[in-house]
């Protein structure tokens, strides 16, 4: 980066900035002072700080030495460690992330499925807004990437009636085939995480047509489908169990009815033989006929049983010892259900799966707070994975936990009673478990990744952060930095803390914006990371665009200790 930089005002003026070299905090150089002998860290010293400062308490010499050794080429005077520039760049490097790659999957994976949090898509299959965007495979194969274990797709007739495609019924969307979706899942299922698929099928079709699926869905997948027969399950198997399988779960079909009375032609039905000249009358089937049109070879593919049964929602919550199901839910059903029903919904996820979906005026594909389903304990809260924004990073932050499999244990307080035999309640009054101390110190790679005039076309931009925690109620807080004026580099080094109830279930948000004196402030990065997974100590943290897209050079220098 160059000493000095320009900004043209109007066609004779000019305005020249000094930018400042990015330097290391007063807190870096007082731990390097601590951590070192005569300017140089050697590995040993290095070892100390992992085990101290980083909460590294297994690491070794060899280790320590290993990672001088990789960052040679930022250390350009000790050849025996690291001096302060060098450490601090160590500091500043993707080798020192906030989250532990290599921990992978760390999980108990062989509970029920009842007992994880997974990443659950909505309407899968769009590529935009929720009535006249284009239907596709393409947001299947780049949710699969993501991680997105449960994936989403509304079947209907095509308009011969003879095939089947999958688009937003009754809505300008333009469709796409069932049987490109289906192959696309398979090619793409298992790519980012080998644990298993879960396609819910909105089903809108005829007899005819569910058995036509049914031979698409079992010759696509063959033997990676887990199809255990037409009845309900007693217990949910395990994710470790269900490794590299692909699950159909959709509600158990029941006649088709195109209106509330249908006539049903010979192909529908086994019609007794009829002596009578002219032939039977056509019969007409009310929705309350006992006679079941339906294709036998679907229904025995369905391993989740969905559907939420007569009665209302006490009914709905109904806990039966000999079978298990899923139950879907709107947003706004919920959030209604939970303020007289809060703890039979805690009840039910503890052995049944409970999806939560967006409602139906969210046509720009927006989102919903997913905490609110997260701490009643449902596990498949299903989002528009295009729908970028606050609530999606909460979401994309949530399944970076346990190796981004897209299966995140439940924490036990979701999975069984307390000492005095009541479900969790997370409106309730509870005790602090523990405090986390974040201290925000710096930022750096702006200048790399935009364009110079990109937050104000005359100055160099003026940043501020924001930082909070997404969890239950009385966690949930958002704070904020003091701004930096004209500063590609700021340092803000403020602390902050966040006293957690329930640290189980809390996220760490992280955003940068400009400051825009006339207009709204510029967005400049973003990050949500798991609590209960976040490294301690100093930590190179990398930020994303809105679409959650890693910048090459954005991040942010911060400490993250527990008190």
């Amino acid at each position: 980066m160059s000493s000095k930089q320009t900004y043209r005002v109007c066609f004779c003026f000019r305005r020249r900035f000094r930018l400042a070299a990015s330097e290391a905090p007063a807190d870096v150089k007082d731990i390097f002072t601590r951590y070192s002998d005569n300017g140089v860290m050697d590995a040993e010293h290095l070892r100390r700080f992992l085990a101290e400062v980083q909460d590294q308490k297994a690491a070794t010499v060899d280790q320590a030495q290993a990672i001088i050794d990789s960052l040679k080429h930022l250390n350009l005077f000790h050849r025996r460690g690291f001096n302060l520039e060098g450490f601090f760049k160590y500091l500043f490097a993707d080798a020192n992330p906030p989250l532990d790659a290599q921990l992978g999957v760390h999980h108990e994976m062989s509970a029920p499925l009842s007992h994880y949090f997974i990443y659950t898509g909505h309407n899968s299959y769009l590529t935009g807004n929720q009535l006249s965007s284009d239907c596709s495979d393409v947001p299947i194969i780049n949710a699969l990437h993501r991680g997105v274990r449960v994936i989403e797709l509304d079947i209907w007739p095509n308009s011969t009636g003879d095939n089947v495609n999958v688009l937003h019924g009754r809505t300008l969307t333009t469709p796409v085939e069932l049987i490109k979706c289906l192959k696309s899942i398979k090619e793409n299922a298992f790519v980012a995480s080998e644990y298993p698929v879960v396609i819910t099928l909105e089903d809108h079709l005829t007899p005819v047509l569910q058995a036509k699926v049914a031979e698409m869905i079992t010759q696509t997948f063959g033997d990676i489908l887990f199809a255990p027969g037409s009845e309900c399950l007693k217990e949910f198997p395990s994710p470790e169990f269900l490794k590299k399988r692909v699950i159909i779960s959709t509600k158990p079909p029941k006649e088709y009815l195109k209106a509330k009375d249908v006539k049903v032609n010979e192909s529908d039905l086994n019609k007794e033989k009829d002596d009578e000249a002219w032939g039977s009358e056509p019969k007409n089937y009310k929705s309350n006929d006992k006679a079941q049109i339906e294709a036998p070879e679907y229904r025995q593919l369905i391993a989740i049983h969905a559907g939420k049964g007569k009665g209302g929602m006490k009914d709905w919550l109904k806990v039966y010892p000999d079978k298990v199901r899923r139950l879907s839910l709107s947003e706004q059903e919920l959030e209604k259900a939970i303020t007289e029903y809060g703890k039979d919904i805690v009840r039910f996820t503890q052995r049944n799966l409970l999806r939560v979906y967006p409602k139906g005026i969210r046509f720009d594909s927006s989102n919903y707070n997913p905490l609110i389903a997260w701490s009643h304990g449902a596990q498949m809260v299903a989002f528009n994975m295009q729908g970028y924004g606050r609530s999606l990073w909460v979401m994309h932050g949530m399944f970076r936990a346990n190796g981004g499999c897209g299966y995140v244990k439940k924490p036990d307080i979701l999975l069984k009673p307390d000492a005095y035999g009541e479900v969790f309640d997370p409106n309730a009054s509870l005790p602090v478990k523990t405090t986390l101390r974040v201290t925000v110190y710096m930022g750096e790679g702006w200048y790399y990744d935009f364009r110079h005039t990109h937050f104000d076309t005359y100055s160099p931009p003026d940043f501020y952060a924001r930082v909070g925690i997404a969890g239950v109620p009385a966690d949930t807080v958002m704070k904020k930095t003091k701004t930096l004026e004209d500063n590609w580099i700021p340092t803000w080094d403020e602390v902050f803390e966040f006293p957690l109830r329930v640290p189980e279930l809390a996220l760490l948000r992280i955003e940068v914006h400009e400051y825009d004196m006339s207009e709204k402030d510029d967005f400049a990065g973003q990050t949500c990371l798991p609590v209960a997974e976040l490294c301690k100590g100093i930590r190179a943290v990398p930020l994303h665009n809105r679409k959650g897209v890693k910048y090459n050079n954005v991040k942010l220098l911060m400490r993250f200790e527990f008190v």
